[in-house]
C-alpha cells in the first residue's frame, strides 16, 4: 500500500508542470472556442462548460490531493449543476448568480493552486511560463464573474451591454473582460457605474503590470 502511494506520489510530481499546459489548453478552449461558438448558435455550451469545469477539477485534485482548493471547487461544481437544471426550466438571473458565484470560486481555487506551482521552487521551465498564462486566463475569467455579478446587482452598471441569461451573454463578458484586461477595448462596451469602472481600472492595471 505505502509503494502504491509512493507511486502516485511520484506520478503527481512528474505531472504537476506538464498539467499546466492542459488546463491552460482547457480553459482557453471554454472561453474563445465554446463561448462564441455557442454565441454563434452552432453549439449548446452548458453542458460543454460543464464537462470542462470536472475536468479542470479532476486535474487539480490529481495534481494536489484532495485539498481546500479543491473542496471549494466541488462546491462551485455544485453551484452550476444547480444553475444548469435551473435553466432547463425557465431562464432566470438566478442561474447567473449561480454561475457567477461559481466561477469565482472556482478562479480563486485556481488562481491559488497555479499560483504555487508557477512561484514555487523549482526550474523555471516551459510549462510554468505557459502555466503563468493560465494565470492571467483565470483572472480575466474571475473578472467575467464580478462584473456579472455587479451587473445584475446594479442595472445599466454598463452601456452596450445587457445582463441576461442569454446565448452570447458569455461571450459578451468575456470579450468585455479580456478586452479591458489586456487595455485593448473597442468602445462599444463601457462602465458607467463607479463601481464598475473601479473594477475595470483594477483589471486593467493588473493587465498591464502582472506580464
Amino acid at each position: 500500500d505505502s509503494t502504491k502511494r509512493q507511486h502516485i506520489a511520484d506520478l503527481r510530481e512528474r505531472l504537476r508542470d506538464p498539467l499546466l499546459t492542459v488546463l491552460t489548453l482547457l480553459l482557453g478552449f471554454l472561453l474563445f472556442v465554446v463561448a462564441p461558438m455557442h454565441a454563434a448558435g452552432i453549439i449548446r455550451s452548458e453542458d460543454v462548460g460543464l464537462g470542462v469545469a470536472l475536468v479542470v477539477i479532476a486535474t487539480v485534485w490529481f495534481q494536489n490531493g484532495m485539498s481546500i482548493a479543491v473542496g471549494v471547487m466541488f462546491v462551485a461544481l455544485g453551484l452550476a449543476l444547480i444553475a444548469a437544471v435551473l435553466r432547463l426550466q425557465e431562464h432566470s438571473s438566478l442561474d447567473l448568480y449561480l454561475d457567477a458565484t461559481a466561477w469565482i470560486l472556482i478562479g480563486l481555487a485556481l488562481s491559488w493552486v497555479v499560483a504555487k506551482i508557477v512561484f514555487g521552487p523549482g526550474v523555471v521551465n516551459y510549462h510554468r511560463v505557459i502555466g503563468a498564462i493560465l494565470l492571467y486566463f483565470t483572472i480575466g475569467m474571475t473578472f467575467v464573474a464580478l462584473y456579472t455579478f455587479l451587473g445584475l446587482a446594479v442595472p445599466n452598471a454598463f452601456s452596450g451591454m445587457t445582463i441576461a441569461d442569454t446565448p452570447t451573454f458569455g461571450d459578451t463578458m468575456v470579450y468585455f473582460s479580456f478586452g479591458t484586461l489586456t487595455t485593448v477595448g473597442a468602445g462599444d462596451i463601457a462602465a458607467v457605474h463607479p463601481i464598475a469602472r473601479s473594477l475595470t481600472i483594477i483589471e486593467a492595471m493588473i493587465g498591464q503590470l502582472y506580464p
